[in-house]
């Protein structure tokens, strides 16, 4: 313990010393510093005025660099050297682009004064020479190539000029880019941006806009709003005149320039911009006056498809679509659109032919059956579709989407009302056309859900819904749609087969009825008194019968007419079931039957009943299982019925000992007679009916 109070106190005292000589140290350093503060403050002025001589020292070559690329391009311009020039213009350039971030306003004013000063010397000589160039090429081409005039016999060397005052532009671009700003439309168009034209071609674009703004602005008779196919079309046959000589002439120039610019696709560019100006103009006069309206986005329609298509124009790039698309013009569309499609589907359905078909005598073409009206109405939609597939913005073309879901559920709604008109008599021929319309349509849209276009619409209608919670999509829906299990058009084409289903029960439970209101007096037929198989020469259908069969013929043929083929198949299965249903308890269950009144029922049934539906599947037995298996029961001789009556009583007993395990059970027993529908207590009733047993 004593040893380590004597070492801490030998540390402390080390402690103390240390702390001394720091403070000696620490005043010494303090002392110094402050007897060279002076000096440092010498210093710091001196290199100040250093740095600041080499700020100066550097602007000063700034200048002095700018003023020798002036000089010479001044000297190359003076000994007519333009190729040298321009170099020494793009050299001048570079300069500029590389001081955009400094903070010398002065220098860059001075700069870029000069770029624009030798820029405008050079392009102004330049494009003098190449025009005269063009003019002499006969550029424009007004009219098309084969009726242009013939070459010039110098065609040669003006192609040579040519590339040489081409190249020599292309050169300029640089400097064009800085001191030019190029065209844009007005932001509200809300068009892509497009790649900035080449000096050379805007230079040959001129003397079209001066055309185009002749012909198409102020108060000359060509500039009429009615005319919209007047400039488009202008621009179209002016991009279909230049695109061989660009191809043939110019293109090559770029090529062996190392430059990555297409000719043809800046030329076609350039002229656009007119049209789409124009466009965007006009566009916005027409919006209170529909016919005019209607008519400028047809014409706009058919110039997109031959641009993107007759003159391969990038879709990438902003087109006529993109000012349609505006806020303010896409809505017009949308209301005209809704419009003219309303006033079109009342015009089909007060039509003299609207529930014929227009090929009701061509048979191999008919199968669908559908009336005009509904042909009508999916070309009508179909033509819509043709319209809005290529706008460039999925909400646009999903706002169309649910137009024409609201106008099928329109049409739903009309052919609904005019079904329940004619509900009172539904084997008419309107009843029926108007179900073949229903059908027709819920299977034109079940196709289309599975096409390309409708599938990306489907995705982009998800994407939407996920970047917008605004967007009208339940949960429900994203998840049918995301799994490809639903369709865009899921909830029209159930809302068509439910109207389809309750037309197919109205038509059956009528044809039924009258069925049951025929059959009335085969149900009262004395079946427990009619005389045996044996004492009948030959047997024939019971005459009580005969108005239910005829009912059945008639009907069943009418329906054969008038329905598509898969309307009438699940028409008649349907009937078939009915049938078999009111059969078996109307006749078979409310009766007692000899062995006459069996073998009879059997003979109606199977050579009668059953044919009248053999027209339409191999099987028709298979329909009326009820009636089938009750007419087995009925006609089982005396020996298996007896038979059949005791395993089925000892397999319902519970009362006796278990059957002997090499009996059949009763389900065995009545599926080797060929009755599987029937139960065994249903059998029960069945042989209870039965009036030809020993002893009686």
């Amino acid at each position: 313990m004593e040893a380590a109070l004597c070492r801490a106190g030998e540390v402390q005292r080390a402690v103390g010393v240390l702390l001394d000589r720091e403070r000696g140290v620490s005043n010494t350093v303090s002392q110094h510093l402050q007897g060279a503060q002076p000096w440092m403050d010498q210093l710091s002025l001196r290199l100040s005025q250093m740095e600041e001589t080499e700020h100066y020292l550097s602007y000063l070559k700034w200048i002095a660099r700018i003023e020798e690329l002036s000089d010479t391009i001044q000297q190359h311009m003076m000994t007519s050297n333009v190729w040298e020039a321009a170099s020494g213009l793009v050299a001048m350039a570079e300069l500029d682009i590389r001081l955009q971030d400094s903070s010398c306003g002065h220098l860059l004013s001075f700069i870029r004064d000069t770029v624009r000063f030798w820029h405008k010397i050079l392009k102004d000589k330049l494009t003098s020479d190449f025009e005269e160039v063009l003019k002499q090429l006969h550029w424009p081409f007004i009219s098309p190539p084969q009726t242009s005039l013939a070459p010039p016999a110098n065609g040669a060397e003006l192609h040579n000029q040519l590339e040489s005052l081409f190249a020599q532009l292309l050169k300029l671009q640089t400097s064009d880019d800085l001191i030019t700003e190029q065209r844009q439309l007005p932001e509200r168009c809300g068009l892509p941006p497009s790649p900035p034209l080449a000096l050379p071609i805007q230079i040959m674009l001129l003397p079209l806009h001066k055309r185009f703004r002749y012909h198409f602005t102020g108060s000359r008779q060509t500039n009429v709003l009615s005319k919209p196919e007047w400039y488009l079309t202008q621009v179209l046959m002016w991009i279909g005149n230049h695109s061989d000589f660009l191809e043939e002439k110019v293109q090559p120039i770029l090529l062996r320039a190392s430059s990555a610019i297409d000719a043809r696709l800046q030329f076609s560019s350039g002229l656009l911009t007119l049209a789409l100006e124009k466009l965007s103009c006009d566009a916005s006069r027409l919006l209170y006056d529909d016919a005019l309206f209607c008519h400028l986005v047809d014409e706009v329609l058919l110039f997109e498809k031959e641009l993107r298509g007759t003159h391969a124009y990038p879709s990438s790039l902003p087109g006529a679509l993109h000012i349609l698309t505006e806020e303010t013009i896409f809505q017009k569309w949308l209301t005209v659109e809704r419009k003219f499609a309303l006033e079109k589907m009342d015009s089909m359905l007060s039509s003299e032919a609207a529930w014929s078909s227009q090929y009701k005598d061509i048979s191999d073409v008919d199968e669908m059956k559908a009336p005009d009206c509904a042909e009508t109405f999916m070309t009508l939609l179909l033509v819509i579709t043709d319209r809005y597939q290529d706008l460039p913005s999925p909400r646009c073309r999903l706002s169309f989407l649910a137009l024409q879901k609201e106008l099928v559920d329109d049409f739903r709604i009309r052919l609904t009302q005019v079904m329940k008109e004619e509900s009172r008599t539904p084997l008419g021929p309107r009843y029926c056309a108007i179900l073949n319309a229903v059908n027709y349509i819920a299977a034109v849209l079940a196709d289309w859900a599975d096409s390309v276009f409708f599938l990306q619409l489907q995705q982009a209608e998800l994407e939407l819904g996920a970047e917008s919670p605004s967007w009208p999509l339940s949960p429900t829906q994203a998840g049918r749609l995301a799994s490809l299990e639903g369709s865009v058009f899921d909830e029209m084409i159930t809302l068509l087969e439910r109207l389809r289903h309750d037309m197919m029960g109205r038509l059956v439970e009528f044809i039924l009825r009258e069925a049951r209101e025929r059959a009335k007096p085969y149900c009262r037929e004395r079946w427990l008194s009619l005389p045996s198989q044996s004492d009948q020469a030959a047997m024939s259908l019971s005459s009580s019968a005969c108005p239910m069969m005829l009912c059945l013929r008639d009907h069943m043929l009418q329906l054969q007419q008038m329905l598509c083929f898969p309307l009438f198949k699940s028409c008649w299965q349907a009937l078939a079931e009915r049938l078999d249903l009111f059969i078996y308890q109307d006749v078979i269950l409310s009766n007692h039957f000899n062995e006459g009144g069996a073998a009879q029922l059997q003979f109606d049934m199977t050579r009668n009943l059953f044919p009248l539906f053999g027209h339409h599947c191999k099987r028709p037995e298979n329909y009326f299982k009820h009636v089938k298996e009750g007419c087995i029961v009925l006609n089982l001789n005396v020996g298996s019925a007896l038979l059949l009556r005791d395993v089925l009583r000892q397999g319902g007993s519970e009362t006796n000992s278990p059957l002997d395990p090499n009996q059949p059970s009763p389900v065995a027993t009545l599926n080797e007679l060929g009755i599987f529908r029937l139960a065994p207590s249903d059998v029960e009733i069945l042989l209870s009916l039965r009036t030809h047993w020993p002893g009686q």
